[in-house]
């Protein structure tokens, strides 16, 4: 009799544990420090993150990726089920930190600490998804601009067709061995999780967006996140 365990059964009542990689530098948004620690409403669009995580009511642990310098601070900010370990120089070596101290987990969640507005709900449909069966989850919106390929010149090289294009959101979710099969085959930098688990061959999976769990990188994505924020203006 063979008793294996099917790896869908393990993902239909598995373990679920997010990695939020903020660890980069990036100072974009214009504020003096690395964007995951820019304030929103009084707190940090880190702890908005993981707040929106812990309120999803699936997830069972979240992992936290920070420069080692910030390590005791993010940690005492944070509530209880959240762990801070130090990250990398980039996003893939944080990453990296983060499967392996997510030791035994069935599925894994990669979220943006700057997608701080996404939903809650957002986050359990990823995961209903991977409970149903999927290997590898991801959010995504049509596009509405016009998009074209261009070359280092800038002259435009080609211009992909609109309806099959979708800009991809966080959390994308996976199946935890396959991510870990994913980081373990390639040294490739990218700050896409679902362009590395395609390469191994399997199949990614979109669900549709939310326009709320937009990535706030610029100063306009600040102000339109603390507009959203602010209680006087949605009463």
């Amino acid at each position: 009799m063979n008793t294996a365990t099917d790896p869908a059964d393990a993902r239909s009542g598995g373990r679920v544990v997010a990695l939020v990689p903020a660890a980069g530098q990036g100072t974009r948004l214009g504020e003096g420090v690395p964007k995951a620690f820019v304030t929103l409403r009084g707190r940090t669009l880190l702890q908005w993150s993981v707040d929106g995580l812990l309120d999803s009511g699936v997830v069972d642990r979240v992992i936290v990726i920070v420069p080692p310098d910030r390590v005791a601070a993010v940690g005492a900010d944070l509530p209880d089920g959240v762990d801070v370990v130090a990250g990398g120089t980039e996003r893939t070596d944080s990453v990296r930190a983060g499967i392996t101290a997510a030791g035994d987990a069935d599925l894994l969640l990669v979220h943006d600490a700057a997608r701080a507005l996404t939903p809650p709900r957002l986050i359990a449909r990823v995961v209903a998804e991977l409970r149903a069966g999927r290997e590898a989850v991801v959010p995504a919106l049509p596009v509405a601009d016009t998009i074209k390929s261009v070359d280092l010149l800038g002259v435009v090289t080609g211009t992909p067709e609109r309806s099959e294009l979708r800009a991809v959101q966080t959390p994308q979710g996976f199946d935890a061995a396959l991510l870990r099969r994913a980081y373990d085959t390639t040294d490739v930098v990218t700050t896409d999780d679902a362009g590395l688990v395609e390469r191994t061959g399997a199949r990614v999976r979109t669900i549709a967006g939310e326009p709320l769990a937009f990535k706030i990188t610029t100063p306009l994505d600040l102000a339109l996140a603390r507009a959203l924020t602010d209680p006087d203006t949605n009463e």
